[in-house]
C-alpha cells in the first residue's frame, strides 16, 4: 500500500467552465452580501405538541439561537431543533422546532412576539407541526450572494457571468466539497489522514469525526477530478451508481447507452463515493475507476472500517436551479438553489476564477 505523505495533498480543482475568465471580486460575508433562505422539506400542518418558528438573523449561528429558544420557552436543549447549520456572518432565514406540548392558539399566535422581544432575531411565522425538526429535513438552501471589488467593469462582469452559466446549465456543476471543509490548505485532510494510518490520535469526538470526513471529502473531490480530466463527467460509466434527480432514487447503470439520454437531460447523474464500509460501490469500470482513487491516495476501505466511517454515496453532479446574476453598483449579484449538502463555493469559484484560498474564508455552515 502506498505510504501517505500528510503535505503531499492535491487541492487543485478544475474548471467545469473551462478557460473562460472569470470576474474576480471578494466575496464578504457580512449580511447584506450572503443571503441564505432554507427549502424545507415539508410544511408545518398546523397541528402538534412542535412548535415551529421560522427566523431570519443576523449575527447569530443556528446553536445561539437554538439555545435562546430553549431559555425563552423554558424548555430543554434537546428539545429544540433545526434542520440545518447556519452562519452567524450571514443574513439567513430557518425554521427551528420546540417542544411545547399541547397548547392552544393564543399560545402559537403570542409565540413571534414573545421570542423577538428576547431574542436579536426576526420571526416570520410560527406554526404547529408532529414532529421535532432534524438534521437533514430541508430540500436544500436558496442563495443571493453578492460579489464586490470586481476585477472588470459590471457589464464585462454580467457578460462573463452569463456565459459561464450558461456552460454549467449545459454541463451541470461538479459537486465538490468547498475548502471550508478541508481546511485551510488542507489541514483538516493532513491531520485525518494521519489519524486514519494511526499515528494520531484525537480524543474530543466531535473534532475526530470531522477530521476523519475531510478525509472523505478530499477523496470524493479527487474521483470528481478524475472524471473531469478523463472525459467520464459529460456521460456515464458502465457500473455507475446512479441517482434520480427527481425522486432521488438510486440505481445501477447496466446500459449507458440507454441512460445516457436521460444524463444528458440532467434527469439523472452518476454518484461520487464517499469511501466505507457500507457505501455502495459501484461496478465494471465506474468500481475500477472509484477503485484506483482510493488506492492512488494510500488508503483502502478496511482502514475506513476501522475509523469506524459508514460510507455513502453523493450526487456526482449538480442541476443548478433558479440560477440569475445582475450587476449593480454593489458589484455582482448571484441568486441560485443548491440541495442540502452543497456548497455555494463551487458555483463561486467558477465565476470568480480566484485561486488565492479567499474562498476558505466563505462560511461552511452557510453552504
Amino acid at each position: 500500500m502506498k505510504m501517505v505523505n500528510p503535505l503531499d495533498i492535491d487541492l487543485s480543482l478544475p474548471f467545469i467552465s473551462g478557460n473562460l475568465p472569470g470576474v474576480g471580486g471578494t466575496l464578504r460575508t457580512s449580511p447584506e452580501h450572503f443571503v441564505v433562505e432554507e427549502i424545507p422539506l415539508y410544511e408545518a400542518s398546523g397541528e402538534g405538541q412542535h412548535l415551529y418558528v421560522n427566523i431570519t438573523k443576523e449575527g447569530l449561528n443556528s446553536r445561539d439561537v437554538e439555545l435562546g429558544l430553549a431559555r425563552v420557552f423554558g424548555v430543554a436543549n434537546r428539545d429544540v431543533g433545526s434542520a440545518g447549520m447556519k452562519d452567524k456572518h450571514a443574513r439567513t432565514s430557518q425554521t427551528f422546532s420546540l417542544l411545547v406540548g399541547h397548547v392552544d392558539d393564543a399560545f402559537v399566535q403570542a409565540a413571534p412576539e414573545k421570542i423577538a422581544a428576547q431574542l436579536p432575531v426576526v420571526v416570520n411565522w410560527a406554526k404547529l407541526h408532529k414532529n421535532k425538526l432534524k438534521r437533514g429535513h430541508l430540500l436544500g438552501n436558496r442563495f443571493s450572494i453578492t460579489v464586490t471589488d470586481l476585477a472588470v467593469t459590471p457589464d464585462e462582469a454580467l457578460a462573463r457571468s452569463q456565459a459561464i452559466l450558461a456552460v454549467l446549465d449545459n454541463r451541470g456543476l461538479p459537486n465538490f466539497y468547498g475548502p471550508q471543509r478541508l481546511g485551510h490548505g488542507g489541514a483538516n485532510v493532513q491531520r485525518g489522514m494521519q489519524m486514519l494510518v494511526g499515528k494520531q490520535f484525537v480524543q474530543d469526538r466531535w473534532l475526530r469525526k470531522l477530521l476523519l470526513a475531510s478525509v472523505q471529502s478530499y477523496l470524493c473531490n479527487r474521483y470528481l477530478t478524475r472524471r473531469i480530466h478523463d472525459g467520464s463527467y459529460d456521460s456515464l460509466l458502465l457500473g455507475d451508481v446512479a441517482k434520480k434527480v427527481d425522486t432521488g432514487g438510486l440505481f445501477e447503470v447496466t446500459d449507458v447507452e440507454m441512460e445516457n439520454p436521460r444524463y444528458t437531460a440532467q434527469e439523472i447523474s452518476f454518484t461520487a463515493p464517499i469511501y466505507g464500509p457500507d457505501m455502495w460501490a459501484a461496478t465494471g469500470p465506474s468500481g475500477e475507476l472509484e477503485a484506483e482513487v482510493l488506492a492512488d491516495n494510500g488508503f483502502t476501505i478496511e482502514q475506513m472500517a476501522k475509523a469506524r466511517l459508514s460510507g455513502t454515496r453523493r450526487m456526482g453532479r449538480l442541476h443548478l436551479t433558479d440560477l440569475s446574476v445582475e450587476a449593480n453598483d454593489a458589484g455582482l449579484v448571484v441568486r441560485f438553489s443548491l440541495p442540502k449538502g452543497a456548497f455555494a463555493t463551487t458555483l463561486l469559484r467558477e465565476l470568480m476564477k480566484n485561486e488565492d484560498g479567499s474562498l476558505a474564508s466563505v462560511p461552511e455552515e452557510a453552504e
